[in-house]
């Protein structure tokens, strides 16, 4: 059969990404100390599309999914399914992304009693071929942190109380493939750099805790986003980083925001 996409194209406009987005997928992920858990992903892929090329071959982004899913290394060889995907679409770079709902068994802080909590995650991979096995290679992981804020002005100018919300700190960090950093780690971190954590299930004795913990403990969504600045620079392994902080208001009818990029 005619293949259409391997017609020549004139107009000489090579395209940056073309590929497929919001493919579900089945992903493995390595846990910290436990079996791999098999999540469900939602994923994009690309790869640039030479400019003499009239398109790009669709159908080899699913197989070369389905191809790394059966050999039981889709999510934990990002990097190779990254490669494949430039042999078989004759393309110089490739991105993929999975965007995947993950759990961490969380003990309350007084009873230590064990619930599921969820975060939303991410693996990207980038890989850019510069030819004679140059190839440069980049991993990102992303996790989205739920917390609690307690605003600091709001307790120095209060008779009693302060008013104190959920955050959500976005955090998206690169490092070298000899080295590895945990989901579970990057969470903890961003949890330390909080007013409180959250929790999925709290007993009376665990509300009383994470109150009077996050009382203790305020935070402006500046202090949080430094915080966790101030640790990523601290860790070896990192070579770039991407942080963002929103603070869901419960007395303004906005968000505060910050957001650090560096490396």
């Amino acid at each position: 059969m005619k293949d259409i996409q391997n017609l020549t194209d004139n107009r000489g406009v090579e395209i940056q990404k073309v590929g497929i987005k919001d493919i579900e997928f089945p992903l493995v992920i390595q846990r910290k100390d436990k079996e791999n858990q098999e999540v469900y992903a939602k994923v994009k892929m690309s790869v640039a599309l030479p400019a003499h090329y009239k398109g790009t071959h669709m159908s080899r982004f699913v197989e070369c999914l389905n191809d790394w899913r059966e050999k039981n290394l889709l999510g934990v060889d990002i990097e190779g399914c990254a490669q494949d995907l430039v042999e078989r679409l004759d393309a110089k770079s490739s991105y993929l992304k999975f965007k995947f709902k993950y759990f961490v068994d969380k003990k309350s802080p007084v009873t230590g009693i064990s619930a599921p909590m969820c975060y939303d995650c991410s693996f990207e991979g980038i890989l850019k071929d510069y030819g004679e096995e140059d190839e440069e290679y980049t991993f990102l992981l992303g996790v989205k942190v739920p917390v609690t804020t307690l605003c600091p002005c709001s307790k120095e100018i209060s008779d009693f109380g302060a008013h104190n919300q959920r955050a959500i700190v976005s955090v998206k960090v690169s490092y070298d493939r000899d080295e590895h950093i945990w989901i579970e780690d990057l969470i903890k971190m961003v949890e330390d750099a909080s007013s409180c954590g959250l929790y999925s299930l709290l007993k009376r004795e665990d509300e009383k805790y994470v109150t009077e913990h996050a009382y203790e403990n305020p935070k402006f969504v500046e202090d949080v986003l430094r915080d966790v600045v101030l640790a990523l620079r601290n860790n070896d392994k990192v070579d770039s980083f991407e942080v963002e902080c929103e603070s869901i208001e419960s007395i303004h009818n906005h968000s505060a925001w910050a957001y650090q990029i560096e490396g």
